[in-house]
């Protein structure tokens, strides 16, 4: 199953729906170029929606690290939405839970940003 995304505006917030698997490859590549011609359109505030996302290998993870760095560096914000158990579980573990603002409710993480 390949790596679908999808965005939509929500009160000036941009969220990427996200399905599929983030792995080597087709699925951290369109992560990355997803965020960053949002980044380049002037979109800075991003929410990845990975409520669909039903695998993340290590490159995946890199990638979502990637994609957090390159938007805090231009002076955007990145926060994650909806994460399945085992990507919640596999954040846990690599310690980045704490690094990622991560919310389980859209208007939640909307809100956030203001």
């Amino acid at each position: 199953m390949s790596m679908k995304i999808s965005s939509r505006q929500v009160d000036g917030v941009t969220i990427m729906d996200c399905s599929g698997r983030i792995t080597l490859g087709e699925g951290s590549v369109m992560l990355r170029d997803g965020v960053r011609e949002l980044l380049a359109k002037g979109q800075k505030k991003i929410v990845l929606n990975l409520a669909d996302v039903n695998y993340i290998d290590s490159s995946g993870i890199g990638e979502l690290v990637s994609a957090f760095t390159t938007a805090k560096n231009q002076g955007g914000e990145l926060k994650l939405l909806n994460l399945t158990k085992k990507v919640h579980d596999l954040l846990q573990i690599t310690k980045l839970y704490t690094v990622f603002d991560v919310k389980e409710d859209e208007a939640a993480a909307v809100k956030a940003f203001k």
